[in-house]
């Protein structure tokens, strides 16, 4: 993992001139003013057969840019294969329509007919895009949302639903990683953790866009090079009550956002990621 590498954004979009302004102005012009490289296939010089091509850049790719004006299917496509990757994507749009409701939880702009609107907001997610990708870089560590269940429990009176997380902790460089103190976990408030059947300790947070605050035991306190770790923990909430006339349903759908801080000797290093998952009863 080269911390001194320049940051690749690998841009996808329908091939169609009436795209060559969005492209040439509002996205490359923005990744350039933060040194960024962003770059389309038909920019690259290869061999391969083209779709080889752009599945090859995606891995390669630290960011992802697509935008799925028109719900152009090849888009649609590559971005699915970018999140089967755990790649850090930014989705643009024109029409809000076109992106569907399972995406909408991913970071997206909508920025209608107005290039100067795409520029100022895709300056402000590219340049938190790459605060993330510093972050893996110095701490030689990738953060990776694995397996998220949920589970619902409900009685006459309340309904609530516990969440089971599985985060990999991956050291991918030819170095140690740095040495991990504590983690935070971010969340909104209501929730309560839990890891190793105990209780987490829960405050107040010192971020703005995530009231709560939980502190985790971290699995190692370093990772070699070329290791592995997992984080284990659950969390669980009251999703609605029966007493102040909320309705009892079946089967919840959370969606939001939520943020890993890893904290260690050298510096804390946050992760955000989104979060989507249903919540049911054990079907039996």
């Amino acid at each position: 993992m080269d911390t001194d590498s320049q940051i690749f954004a690998f841009v996808l979009m329908p091939f169609d001139k009436a795209f060559d302004d969005i492209y040439k102005i509002g996205i490359k012009e923005t990744a350039n003013s933060l040194g960024i490289l962003a770059e389309r296939v038909d920019e690259q010089i290869f061999r391969e057969g083209i779709l080889e091509r752009i599945y090859r850049q995606i891995e390669l790719a630290d960011l992802i840019v697509a935008d799925m004006t028109g719900q152009n299917p090849n888009v649609f496509y590559e971005v699915g294969y970018a999140h089967a990757k755990s790649k850090l994507c930014i989705l643009l749009t024109k029409n809000a329509d076109d992106i569907p409701f399972d995406l909408k939880h991913h970071r997206h702009i909508v920025y209608g007919n107005s290039i100067g609107d795409l520029r100022s907001l895709l300056a402000d997610e590219m340049a938190w895009a790459k605060a993330q990708i510093d972050a893996v870089r110095l701490s030689r560590i990738k953060v990776t949302v694995k397996d998220v269940v949920g589970l619902l429990e409900k009685t006459k009176f309340f309904a609530s639903g516990e969440v089971d997380f599985k985060i990999d902790l991956n050291n991918d460089s030819s170095n140690t990683s740095s040495e991990i103190d504590a983690i935070y976990f971010y969340s909104n408030k209501g929730w309560t953790l839990r890891q190793d059947g105990k209780d987490c300790p829960t405050t107040d947070s010192d971020l703005p866009d995530f009231p709560a605050r939980h502190f985790l035991t971290p699995p190692v306190r370093r990772l070699n090079r070329q290791s592995w770790a997992q984080l284990k923990f659950s969390a669980k909430r009251i999703l609605a009550f029966a007493t102040e006339g909320q309705e009892l349903k079946d089967s919840y759908r959370l969606t939001g956002r939520a943020l890993i801080r890893l904290v260690t000797v050298e510096g804390n290093y946050d992760y955000e990621f989104s979060l989507d998952v249903k919540i049911d009863e054990i079907p039996f």
